[in-house]
Parts: C-alpha cells; structure tokens; sequence
C-alpha cells in the first residue's frame, strides 16, 4: 500500500514527534534551551507542504528531562512557541503541541508508547479520527504509540527498518511529505 492510496485531506491528522523528525536529536542529552534547538534540514518546506494536506498538525513528545530536573516546564513551553513561530514564518503550522514530563521508569499514560497525549488532542481538538491518522516517528515508541492508538505509522531514519509496527519508512519528514 503506497501513501498515497490512503487519500489524506483536510479530514487527516498528522502526529509528529520532535526530536528526530522536527529538529536535531543532542546525543545522550536533551534540547534543553532554545539555543539548541536545530531544525531537521528539509523541516521547514516538509512542514509548509503538509499544512496543506493534513486538517490538523500535533506534535507528541516525550521529554523526561524535566522529570530529571535537567530543565523546567518554562523552558520547554519556550522552546516549542519559538519552534512554532519559526515553522509559522517558513509557511507551515503546528495546531498543538503535547508532551509528556515523566520519567520512562513511571510508566505514565501520556509517555509514549502510552497513548495519553493523542487523547489529550482528541479531547482538546474532537474531529480528530485516530483511524484518519499518520504517526510520523524515529522510536519505537512512536510506532507502538502510534499502532495502540489505530493510526498508520511512519519511521523515519536513515536505514529501513522492517517490523509489523511500521507501516512505512523514510529518511526524513521531507521525504515523507513528498511521497504525499
């Protein structure tokens, strides 16, 4: 099944993960400031082409930084109103942004592979269907997320990855945006 045979519109919802897919994964550390903040190369036209195919954009992160105190919720809510503003100058949009504090060893509903951020942006955003959905992620976390949850999934790295929970692979969130 290609992209597109899944014939997205405006009534398609697009989940995305952030680091990895939006901007520039810090190894073993987290983007803690803005001055950090690296968009992905190819982001911003990605991001411009599939605000106009998809009726909502929400990004779903996991960021247990702040639950290891290695940065606070204020700078986080920073980093992610400057990252939408920069994609919004580019001609793209992000319509809400979710993300969960807790640590990996809580085992929280909202951290991914749990899937209590897509409910949080059911409930903020009602149209959202999860079957009209595509998960875009580079863990495996997205994908598990994304499958509990009845979307379809996308994996983004540089080499294929083969497994039932990926439905398809791509280099980039640029690469995907083109096969639409």
């Amino acid at each position: 099944m290609t992209l597109k045979s899944l014939n997205t519109d405006k009534s398609w919802t697009l989940f995305l993960d952030r680091d990895g897919v939006i901007n520039k994964k810090l190894d073993n550390d987290y983007v803690k400031h803005w001055i950090e903040f690296e968009f992905v190369e190819g982001a911003f036209m990605a991001l411009r082409k599939l605000s106009t195919v998809f009726g909502k954009i929400v990004v779903v992160t996991n960021q247990q930084g702040i639950g290891k105190r290695l940065y606070r919720t204020e700078d986080l809510e920073l980093i992610h109103k400057n990252m939408q503003y920069e994609i919004a100058y580019h001609g793209g949009r992000i319509d809400s942004v979710y993300f969960s504090p807790h640590l990996h060893s809580e085992n929280h509903p909202t951290r991914k592979p749990g899937i209590g951020m897509a409910l949080q942006a059911k409930e903020q955003h009602p149209e959202i269907n999860f079957e009209k959905s595509i998960v875009v992620g580079d863990s495996m976390s997205d994908m598990e997320f994304g499958r509990k949850a009845g979307m379809k999934t996308v994996f983004i790295s540089e080499t294929k990855k083969t497994d039932p929970l990926i439905d398809y692979n791509f280099s980039s969130l640029y690469d995907f945006s083109e096969a639409l």
